[in-house]
């Protein structure tokens, strides 16, 4: 019987084989480099999270976080948040050389002016379009788009078509609760973030630097 080893660096000792063979020796793996192939030869997805729980936009950042370590150019376009408000998402984008872009007016849905929330939507999207087109980015993330959609102020047909068209290889990251079926039938990865709890409700914790904004 071998000795337990001191030096967890230290390999352990292969036991002798007892019918006189040697033992089979596991191979080292060792990580390749992962190589990021042309535009056109990529399978680009449309990935959707949705659901009344959080973590929507949080996990699109992290997306947007792991894109960028592979220097694939990436577009975000927050639909509700304020251009006059910056959140800590922003500062860390800016630092990354990845510009997020705040085509609302805040919180809308509790606006009276829905004139006001639909010409806001639309120029919207009129800007998100003309970089779709383009093929401006690898990525492309529309933050709180299914709003939108939901409140009619752009048609979901529309959006869902000009998705569709896009350039091939482009990756399109859609976030917001309650996305239509139509938008979902046309999604290659639907996440659905479900509520079990939640600090405001339970704790009247509210929100935190770092955390929510």
């Amino acid at each position: 019987m071998t000795e337990s080893r001191t030096d967890p660096l230290t390999p352990p000792e292969r036991p002798a084989p007892t019918n006189g063979r040697k033992a089979p020796v596991p191979k080292q793996k060792r990580p390749g480099k992962y190589r990021v192939p042309p535009r056109k030869d990529r399978h680009g997805l449309v990935i959707v999270n949705t659901g009344n729980g959080k973590g929507k936009t949080t996990a699109a950042l992290g997306l947007l976080l792991r894109a960028a370590g592979r220097d694939l150019s990436i577009g975000m376009f927050q639909f509700i948040k304020s251009a006059e408000t910056r959140y800590g998402e922003h500062v860390a984008a800016e630092r990354l050389g990845i510009e997020i872009v705040s085509l609302g007016d805040g919180f809308t849905w509790l606006s009276e002016n829905i004139a006001a929330d639909r010409a806001l939507a639309e120029r919207g999207w009129s800007r998100v379009r003309d970089v779709l087109d383009a093929g401006t980015f690898d990525v492309l993330i529309l933050d709180e788009l299914t709003y939108c959609l939901k409140f009619g102020w752009l048609d979901t047909t529309m959006v869902v078509d000009a998705i569709r068209s896009r350039p091939a290889g482009t990756h399109i990251v859609i976030t917001g609760r309650d996305a239509p079926q139509e938008l979902i039938d046309a999604a290659d990865l639907v996440t659905e973030m479900r509520l079990i709890k939640h600090p405001y409700r339970e704790q009247g914790i509210g929100a935190q630097p770092g955390i929510e904004l």
